[in-house]
């Protein structure tokens, strides 16, 4: 699917003509954008038919250009509009709180074109004086530069997942073998290059294969053992060409991490081997090294899973059989915080459920915002009644798939919830999350999420300490307090799905877990595409050693409603 990529270009091509004061246009291109971005299908299927100017917000100029995108992967538009700026966008808007419109004013006021002159201007109280910003913008945009520079140029997860598929799909045909390695493969939550091993007869075909496909800005390398290019949007695909007979420990190399390699190679020593990309060696002579599987069994190990590959105690367990029986990707029986058109979602209730019936899951808990904050279009308690009988319509229709009624709910700064008891009580299911007032104190924060987990109507706090990867920093709490709480209490803490999120973290998770607590993964989905982002939620699970047993939501329908029952 090219949806995500064309969707991303039309994006850009908004942020540029929004950058330079153009009226109207960047609003038809991101509506245009969000169109592809709700697909089900894949926009290319719909290209082919001829039918991209019948969906809404698409006329024959965005058509056009979105056919150039699907036959080329690029836009020359695009190209032309970022040539034509000396402003460097996008390491503008990687700041946050630095929008389009205010990196053309700041352009246009102090000349600002990049980052470090962002910095410069900041430090020399330049931005406060230039009216719509202030102190208070410039204060905020100092502390912000500095986590933009320390996340340099790492996609997350869904961007790199989608990259990589893509270039592994085009190389399949003319390999033996191929996997996607490197930091995507242990679903680390953000990526840098990506890595990928291949298996072929004809090295010097996969190679050119690989530096000729349509998405290749440059060529950094080709050779019959390693190519390396780059792909639209900076990202640097690195392709390893290997023997059949070594592709095990290559993928296994290459697949890292490099501490837990460094660990292998010295068990290896221990052993009288030697280890490397190339295989398991006895003297000259190879003993494994066509699949990771023998080479851990010939190191005296079980398998250990990508996810754990970190040296942070799989060694040892696995010297020990004592490894965790991981969840698998296919455990999930629902969702348990999904949303509808009834707040800030996509799709109503009926097609998310369909939905939801189309991945596989047996029930998925519509959670819509109960809030205050009027641009989530929140419930109240009139609205709520409304929404429970549209759901006890659908489930008097759909068969195989049962919808559950929840809200998520804000939590205050002091701890009470933005919803009625007397509302919640005729619930399935109550998410309580923060939406603001991120900067409380420790012990507040702490406070604050404590008090909730008290309320008798709360089964799961959401993205519990409110992070958004690369945006913003976790809210401060003592996660050890928290931990208590949730145990003590039987209150569930989700594993938000969202690539922007991944909260709890896998560092979390394995700390909750350890504390005898019990997590739920959630998409936290808007429409039906961002159910699919189960699979990072579950990556980050299963780096945080979960088994099935772990997670509230690979019970079926009945279990899990004994587990809702406070």
């Amino acid at each position: 699917m090219k949806n995500q990529l064309v969707a991303r270009i039309l994006n850009e091509v908004a942020d540029q003509l929004e950058m330079r004061g153009v009226e109207f246009k960047p609003q038809a291109y991101r509506r245009a954008a969000r169109t592809v971005e709700a697909l089900a299908q894949p926009i290319e299927q719909i290209y082919a038919k001829g039918k991209l100017e019948e969906l809404p917000g698409i006329g024959a100029s965005i058509a056009k250009k979105i056919a150039e995108i699907i036959d080329t992967e690029s836009l020359s538009y695009y190209e032309e509009l970022k040539k034509k700026s000396p402003v460097k966008l996008d390491e503008l808007l990687s700041v946050e709180g630095i929008g389009p419109k205010t990196a053309g004013l700041l352009y246009k006021r102090l000349g600002i074109t990049s980052i470090d002159e962002l910095e410069k201007a900041a430090k020399l109280h330049r931005i406060r004086d230039i009216k719509g910003l202030g102190q208070k913008t410039e204060e905020n945009v100092l502390a912000a530069i500095g986590m933009a520079r320390s996340r340099g140029q790492r996609a997350l997860l869904d961007t790199a997942y989608s990259l990589a598929e893509s270039v592994r799909k085009r190389l399949e045909s003319k390999t033996l073998n191929v996997e996607v390695a490197g930091s995507l493969r242990r679903m680390k939550e953000t990526v840098g290059d990506l890595d990928i091993v291949a298996a072929t007869e004809d090295p010097r075909e996969l190679a050119g294969v690989f530096t000729k496909m349509p998405n290749v800005t440059k060529v950094l390398e080709s050779g019959e053992t390693k190519s390396s290019v780059l792909i639209h949007g900076n990202v640097q695909v690195d392709l390893r060409i290997i023997n059949k007979n070594s592709f095990g420990t290559a993928l296994m190399y290459f697949t890292g991490s490099k501490d837990h390699n460094i660990a292998l190679r010295k068990i290896a020593i221990e052993r009288g081997l030697k280890l490397n990309e190339y295989g398991l060696f006895k003297k000259d002579t190879m003993i494994a090294g066509r699949t990771e599987e023998e080479v851990y069994r010939k190191l005296g190990l079980s398998y250990i899973p990508p996810e754990l590959r970190e040296d942070q105690g799989e060694i040892s367990a696995a010297k020990e059989n004592k490894l965790p029986n991981l969840i698998q990707y296919d455990s999930i029986r629902g969702d348990l915080q999904s949303h509808s058109t009834w707040s800030d979602g996509h799709r109503t209730i009926e097609e998310m459920a369909r939905a939801a019936q189309a991945v596989g899951y047996s029930y998925i808990a519509i959670t819509d915002h109960y809030s205050p904050i009027p641009i989530v279009h929140g419930l109240n308690e009139r609205r709520l009644k409304e929404q429970s009988a549209e759901i006890d319509k659908a489930n008097d229709k759909l068969r195989g798939i049962r919808i559950l009624k929840g809200a998520e709910v804000d939590i205050s700064p002091n701890g009470n919830l933005t919803a009625e008891n007397s509302a919640l009580q005729e619930l399935d299911l109550v998410v309580a999350s923060v939406h603001s007032a991120f900067k409380q104190t420790r012990r507040e924060m702490t406070n604050r999420i404590i008090a909730a987990m008290e309320n008798e109507h709360v089964k799961i706090i959401g993205h519990p300490t409110s992070r958004k990867i690369n945006r913003k920093n976790p809210c401060d709490m003592d996660m050890e307090a928290i931990f208590d709480a949730s145990k003590r209490t039987k209150t569930y803490l989700e594993v938000n799905a969202s690539p922007q999120r991944l909260d709890l973290s896998d560092a979390n998770t394995r700390l909750a877990l350890k504390a005898g607590c019990k997590v739920a993964v959630n998409t936290d989905a808007h429409d039906e595409k961002e159910l699919l982002n189960m699979r990072f939620g579950i990556g980050v699970a299963r780096r945080g050693w979960a088994t099935q047993q772990d997670v509230v939501n690979t019970s079926n329908l009945d279990g899990l409603m004994q587990l809702l029952k406070k």
